[in-house]
């Protein structure tokens, strides 16, 4: 078996923390308890290019459970626990192409391992793994990686064909990842149908409000150690995950500003409670900033230049887009590592900025991602589109498609049932009463 950690002695020490994890994802649980019974998966083929942290292990062990083969990439240069892709390879014997801190050329090295592997279904967080196989069928081989390109040019013409004929159907984790699918839906050069995991109200609802709002102030606490009480604290972006972060920092007693684009977001954020303003505005009294927007340059050169001395600025959302570091590079007169996981920029006038994570997600770069418990109902979601995918994607459109009702509900369900809490059902009376308004009658 091909496999690519840093060190493979690590495996027991990781294989206790996914222990760890496993006991507080049940959901998940129950679900590989039945894979491992009726072996849904059995003849698929899975690539998956995901964070690769403990909750990630309990996905793809049960992945394997049901039956399917699998391989595994990092979805992040700085995402992976490597103690942890030890253990995948060494107790669950799945190929795992994964080392925290990889070069570009080692990631995009092992995204072709993933892509090798010739999958039937892909599973994607960002997208990495999907647009690197609709390059090669588009012929677009200059978008691509030189890594992946010299592998792709050197394939006989059959076998880069069968890479995307092979594909039944993927799904996708996270917004940035289906923002791109959807872009290409509309582009109309979608190769194959897609799940939008992310979109799950089991998902978006509960991982990017709870998990990343506490994960992304976990990462900032463990890179810097520093006080939120009064802290003046900026928050670009007021989606999901948004909300999550502004959530946690109010309650760690930070004073929170919200910068948003959006009038309808603007407003929600001022009506629970926070203060809202242009970024222009915000940076000379921002003691922290945090990005969760999606989207390129949202804290800039512009926005530099006001920061005063000792601000502290990075980014929640998936790619290291968000925050202009190729500008903060070029204006500083000095720059050092410190903490090991920021970086200082002395700017012209002395005053300082220090850059969390590289700029990466602070929640994995600097800390540990997610807690499992949210992680359980992501992942969970996943692990049924990868079984609704594989049973039905021959007879899908190449579109994105949402995660179906019945299995956003049964995630909501089996969460709740693991919790030991029960809720009311209808009465036949009142679901007639409610049929008939439907019905418009």
């Amino acid at each position: 078996m091909d496999y690519d950690v840093k060190d493979i002695n690590l495996a027991d020490q990781g294989y206790e923390k996914i222990e760890w994890a496993e006991r507080r994802m049940p959901v998940l649980r129950i679900i590989r308890e039945r894979f491992l019974k009726e072996k849904p998966l059995e003849g698929v083929r899975i690539s998956c290019c995901l964070h690769v942290t403990t909750e990630t292990a309990n996905l793809m062990r049960t992945l394997k459970e049901g039956g399917a083969e699998v391989a595994l990439c990092a979805s992040n240069p700085l995402s992976t626990q490597d103690d942890v892709a030890a253990s995948i390879v060494k107790h669950f014997g799945i190929p795992t192409f994964s080392i925290k801190g990889e070069s570009d050329d080692v990631y995009y090295a092992h995204i072709k391992e993933a892509l090798a592997f010739k999958p039937n279904v892909t599973m994607d967080d960002g997208a990495d793994l999907v647009s690197a196989l609709h390059m090669i069928a588009l012929g677009r081989y200059e978008a691509l990686h030189r890594t992946v390109k010299d592998w792709v040019e050197k394939l006989p013409a059959q076998e880069r064909k069968g890479l995307i004929d092979s594909i039944v159907g993927g799904s996708e984790e996270t917004t940035t990842g289906v923002i791109r699918l959807k872009s290409m839906e509309k582009e109309g050069v979608l190769c194959f149908p897609i799940v939008a995991v992310n979109d799950a109200l089991t998902k978006h609802m509960f991982d990017n409000r709870y998990g990343t709002g506490q994960s992304t102030i976990d990462g900032i606490l463990r890179a810097t150690n520093l006080l939120f009480a009064g802290a003046q604290f900026v928050l670009a972006g007021y989606g999901w995950c948004g909300k999550g972060v502004a959530m946690r920092a109010k309650g760690l007693g930070a004073r929170v500003i919200v910068a948003e684009v959006n009038p309808l977001r603007a407003l929600e954020a001022l009506m629970d409670g926070f203060d809202v303003m242009r970024m222009e505005d915000a940076a000379p009294l921002g003691d922290i900033f945090i990005t969760t927007t999606g989207d390129i340059h949202v804290l800039r050169k512009e926005h530099f230049e006001l920061m005063k001395d000792g601000a502290i600025i990075g980014n929640s959302g998936h790619f290291n887009v968000e925050i202009d570091i190729n500008a903060l590079e070029k204006i500083n007169v000095k720059k050092r590592s410190i903490r090991g996981s920021m970086d200082e920029y002395t700017m012209p006038d002395g005053n300082r900025i220090y850059l969390l994570g590289e700029g990466r997600l602070v929640n994995l770069a600097c800390a540990e991602g997610h807690p499992s418990e949210v992680m359980d109902m992501s992942f969970a979601n996943q692990a049924l589109c990868a079984e609704h995918m594989w049973k039905n994607g021959k007879h899908l459109e190449k579109k994105v498609y949402g995660v179906p009702v019945e299995i956003d509900r049964d995630v909501a369900f089996l969460k709740l049932k693991a919790a030991g809490i029960t809720i009311d059902e209808l009465t036949e009376e009142q679901k007639t009463y409610l049929s008939s308004w439907e019905m418009g009658t």
